[in-house]
């Protein structure tokens, strides 16, 4: 009764298991671009890069400025109130401004802040012809901040092409773990269905009792094995819920129901598309245009270096109208003004310290560009490398587990003719269990591999949509 119960339960587990849709990888990896709490902090970068150039942009903000004095005793009696609006502009390294000023009481002829009696209105600009004029620490900031908001998505690049590659191989190995437990389960469930049978053998006198207890001894160490698989396939499970989340973000460990029956289909790459898969990977992979954008911030520092090497030679321009009759006859005609002033750095250590470090440090990027493309190269190389080995070893494996299994056959009908002794038979049986597991890992070795090549070649990243390089000093959108 007993043992029907656990037929029937077993047969509805089945039942249920088939109905099971299988998690596959792609829902994995669709939760782990949606929910995956590493890969959303770095989406993040973005929000950061952009409140940096919001910050760089502050430097070109309109200005206002507010003054006033007032004298009760003295010789001269008086008050004044200064307003002034300040705008940068973004060339030139000049700006512009107008303000207005009103005076009341008593002033010397002298002082510039008499006014008439409704106050004068004034207005300027100030230009730089030589330092400072086709760049500035302004405008480097700007232009280094707009760089810093495109290599935020290179760094996301990074983070994805990791965590992707992370995702799939945890995936097939949560696969292979499954299916490496029911391997296992298999080989018990060999000798627990012969155990009833060489029990009635020994009863009838054709085994020896030791038979049975040999047996037994095979079932608990097979049994010993299958706990020992389904913690690694728990491990396995509880690793991958880190990447599968439900609605809530929250951790899911997939039931084993959830289990697909096999591997996918394995298809070996054409190996003519290694060479421009790496040329791919020179264009995709974020480290490269991470150097890029570096190598342009080192750029605007070379070109602002150079510039502080420059005398300044600063131009002023203003128009000054009173407003309103009297006091002073001298303010009431419109005044114009130019000014220009000439500044002169006799060492410039500074700016030629600065221009040896940059020049350094060009230098240090070429060579990390030179390597990083060596690098690539070879974890292309390497992948595909492991790709092929492993679909070898995928034929290999299962033409070894073809061959396991007509033995084992073979020696199982021995055994029930009294051919041959248990012995013989457990040792077919472990040969079999062992080509399946070899199989098995065969098969996820090439699903480790093939998500290492699309890691290495940023093949996951050919649809990704993010700014193209601008030059420096140029603003970028985002095409979405």
């Amino acid at each position: 009764m007993k043992r029907l119960l656990l037929l029937c339960l077993c047969g509805f587990t089945g039942l249920a298991a088939a109905r099971a849709e299988p998690i596959t990888l792609d829902k994995v990896l669709e939760s782990v671009t949606s929910k995956y709490p590493p890969y959303l902090i770095a989406l993040i970068e973005r929000d950061i890069a952009a409140g940096r150039l919001r910050q760089a942009q502050g430097a070109f903000d309109l200005g206002f400025r507010a003054s006033g004095s007032f004298q009760p005793n003295g010789y001269y009696d008086n008050s004044v109130g200064d307003f002034m609006l300040d705008q940068p502009l973004p060339f030139w390294g000049g700006n512009v401004f107008a303000g207005y000023r009103i005076s009341s009481g008593s002033l010397a002829d002298y002082d510039k802040n008499r006014t008439q009696l409704d106050g004068e209105v004034r207005a300027g600009i100030r230009l730089n012809l030589l330092r400072d004029s086709v760049i500035d620490s302004r405008r480097a900031s700007l232009w280094k901040a707009r760089l810093d908001q495109e290599a935020a998505d290179p760094f996301i690049q990074r983070q994805h092409l990791d965590i992707v590659r992370a995702a799939s191989r945890s995936y097939f190995n949560w696969v292979a773990m499954g299916l490496r437990l029911g391997v296992t389960e298999q080989l018990e469930r060999l000798a627990e269905d012969r155990d009833d049978a060489i029990a009635e053998l020994v009863k009838k006198g054709q085994l020896a009792p030791i038979v049975e207890v040999d047996n037994e001894r095979l079932v608990v160490s097979r049994s010993l094995a299958v706990v020992q698989a389904r913690r690694r396939f728990e491990a396995a499970g509880i690793e991958l819920s880190l990447f599968y989340r439900d609605q809530k973000d929250e951790p899911v460990v997939i039931a084993r129901h959830h289990l697909p029956q096999a591997f996918p289909r394995q298809m070996l790459p054409d190996e003519k598309k290694v060479g421009p898969d790496i040329q791919d990977a020179f264009v995709l992979r974020p480290e490269l245009r991470r150097i890029r954008l570096v190598a342009a911030k080192f750029d605007i520092d070379q070109r602002l270096a150079r510039n502080n090497l420059l005398p300044n030679l600063d131009l002023t321009a203003s128009v000054t109208e009173n407003l309103g009759k009297g006091p002073y006859k001298d303010r009431e005609r419109t005044e114009s003004a130019v000014g220009i002033e000439l500044r002169v750095p006799l060492q410039r250590n500074e700016a030629r310290g600065r221009l040896e470090v940059i020049q350094a440090e060009l230098q240090r990027l070429d060579a990390d560009a030179r390597f990083a493309r060596e690098r690539i190269v070879a974890e292309v190389r390497d992948a595909w490398s492991a790709i092929r080995a492993a679909h070898e070893q995928i034929g290999m494996t299962s033409l070894n587990v073809g061959l396991a299994v007509k033995l084992e056959e073979a020696e199982r009908k021995r055994f029930e003719q009294g051919a041959t002794d248990l012995l013989a038979l457990q040792i077919r049986e472990q040969a079999t269990f062992e080509a399946r597991l070899l199989e098995v890992d065969a098969r996820a070795e090439f699903f480790r591999a093939q998500a290492d090549y699309e890691a290495a070649s940023a093949m996951k990243l050919r649809g990704w949509v993010s700014r193209a390089d601008a030059p420096a000093g140029s603003s970028s959108g985002r095409k979405e």
